[in-house]
């Protein structure tokens, strides 16, 4: 089980070229990379992590990226979790690191997740507004919290099943673990989510050893063509099957 999840930002650690098996292109010209991030991946080198990253993948493959921010972040305007798989943007061009970061920090950036939440929740289509902050009693946890920076996630139901829920997720904010956060917060954690509350006979059962959560789109204006463009990561095997599970289940 990914329990440790080190995409949470940390001090400067080093880069080492290193190949990740299993890392997806699904785009690449002058101003940006578009890649198609596996779980267990983080989004660059942090220190406490000894795992791959796409910072260090991308180094290794030959693609020249931003040199803007820190040495181990260099173009990095958005992060993934790193037992979340799905759609990541980084930026090649220094005009591209700029535009881009002012577009997810402006919040122009449409992002869609697709997740698998225990239960159904109440209502079936809803907001979640609430304040997001580091857990009081965890390193590695968030939480919601008096004085926390402003989340909001808005979710509506795809498909419902007998004990679980496919939901597909609109940030309008991009806080760290903010879905999983927000989503145990009404008690419907993600299924394979031990960080936050998940039934562990549950993820045993669907055969997951991650929380059912996929970044599935990503829609942008592009930093060098000024056009609105989108791109879409298709479902991990490990997903597809769990949701297999579910709906067998569902038969009997």
């Amino acid at each position: 089980m990914l329990e440790v999840d080190l995409s949470v930002p940390r001090p400067g650690a080093s880069v080492t070229p290193k190949l990740v098996e299993g890392m997806g292109i699904l785009h690449d010209d002058s101003d940006i990379i578009v890649v198609d991030k596996p779980a267990g991946v983080a989004a660059h080198p942090s220190l406490g992590w000894d795992g791959p990253s796409v910072v260090e993948h991308l180094a290794a493959a030959g693609f020249a990226i931003s040199t803007s921010g820190a040495a181990e972040r260099r173009g990095i305007v958005q992060r993934l979790d790193v037992g979340t798989s799905g759609v990541m943007v980084v930026a090649k061009s220094e005009r591209a690191y700029t535009l881009l970061k002012r577009a997810f920090r402006d919040r122009t950036v449409d992002k869609v997740y697709l997740a698998l939440v225990q239960g159904h929740p109440d209502p079936f289509d809803g907001v979640i507004d609430a304040p997001i902050g580091r857990h009081p009693g965890h390193d590695w946890k968030m939480a919601i919290v008096d004085g926390g920076r402003h989340s909001v996630t808005h979710y509506e139901t795809v498909e419902a099943f007998r004990s679980t829920t496919l939901l597909k997720v609109h940030l309008e904010t991009g806080r760290t673990h903010q879905i999983r956060v927000h989503m145990a917060a009404i008690h419907h954690p993600c299924c394979g989510d031990p960080l936050y509350g998940c039934d562990p006979v549950l993820a045993a059962e669907l055969g997951l050893e991650r929380q059912w959560l996929h970044a599935k789109e990503l829609s942008f204006t592009h930093p060098g063509t000024g056009e609105w463009v989108t791109y879409a990561s298709p479902l991990p095997e490990d997903l597809r099957h769990a949701l297999d599970v579910v709906r067998r289940r569902d038969e009997f």
